[in-house]
Parts: structure tokens; C-alpha cells; sequence
């Protein structure tokens, strides 16, 4: 589950340096923002198990792909291991609410975020600050 929360930080660090994180607070926040997320992971989760890979698979056994391995998909390979792809179909589906859970608990640290981040933006210009001039003539 931690896994799906990354993309959430990522589009929520480059924000977090800025001033005011109200606006991303309530994005966060809003329900109706974790609906529309986990509505796209359950779309990305199909696209996924719909992948043609039977192509790769036969490349990876260094042979040809024969025209029925063509339309070979991820939903078949976890069939055919024994595993049920509707279950994995499930557990992204019932997600929702720790999605939800962790988005406001990203929410509940971004001011902490973001005042971290103005505190490492002062101490790389404090370093930079004191670099030495390259140009600077040696003795």
C-alpha cells in the first residue's frame, strides 16, 4: 500500500517549498480527489493485467512468439500460475480507504514538509554561500 502513495509525494514535494500548502492540503483532503486516484489505479490496474506480454515472454526464452502466445496477457499468466487476477482487481479496489487515510495523513505533514524544505533551501545557499571562488587567484 505504501507503494501507491508515492506518486502523491512526488506531486506533492516540488509544491510543499512553496508558502502556503492550503490549496494542496485540501486537494488532499477532498474525497473526491482519493475517488478520482483510485478510480485511476483500478484503470491502470486492467490496462495492466490486459498488457500483451507474450511476445517479451518468448523473447526472454530466446525463441519467437507462435500467433497464439501473440495475445498472451498478464490476466493469463496469473491464471495460468494459479493466481486469480480478480483478486488482485479486489485488493486495488478495496485500497480506497487507506488511500484516503494516507492522502490525509500526507495532508496532516505537509506544513512539516514544507517548512523542512525552506530550512534545506536556506542551508544549500548557506553552503553555497561559502564555497570557495574557483576564479580566485592561489598564493
Amino acid at each position: 500500500m505504501r507503494i501507491l502513495l508515492l506518486p502523491l509525494l512526488a506531486f506533492a514535494a516540488p509544491a510543499a517549498a512553496a508558502p502556503d500548502t492550503s490549496e494542496i492540503e485540501r486537494a488532499l483532503r477532498d474525497p473526491a480527489t482519493a475517488e478520482r486516484v483510485d478510480r485511476s489505479l483500478s484503470a491502470l490496474t486492467d490496462a495492466l493485467l490486459d498488457l500483451k506480454v507474450g511476445a517479451v515472454k518468448a523473447a526472454l526464452e530466446g525463441r519467437k512468439a507462435d500467433p497464439s502466445e501473440q495475445a498472451l496477457t498478464v490476466r493469463d499468466i496469473e491464471r495460468s500460475q494459479g493466481r486469480d487476477p480478480e483478486a488482485i482487481r479486489r485488493h486495488v479496489r478495496e485500497a480506497g480507504p487507506a488511500l484516503a487515510n494516507g492522502m490525509n495523513a500526507l495532508a496532516d505533514a505537509l506544513p512539516a514538509m514544507s517548512r523542512a524544505m525552506g530550512d534545506i533551501e536556506k542551508a544549500i545557499e548557506r553552503a553555497a554561500a561559502n564555497m570557495p571562488d574557483p576564479t580566485y587567484p592561489k598564493r
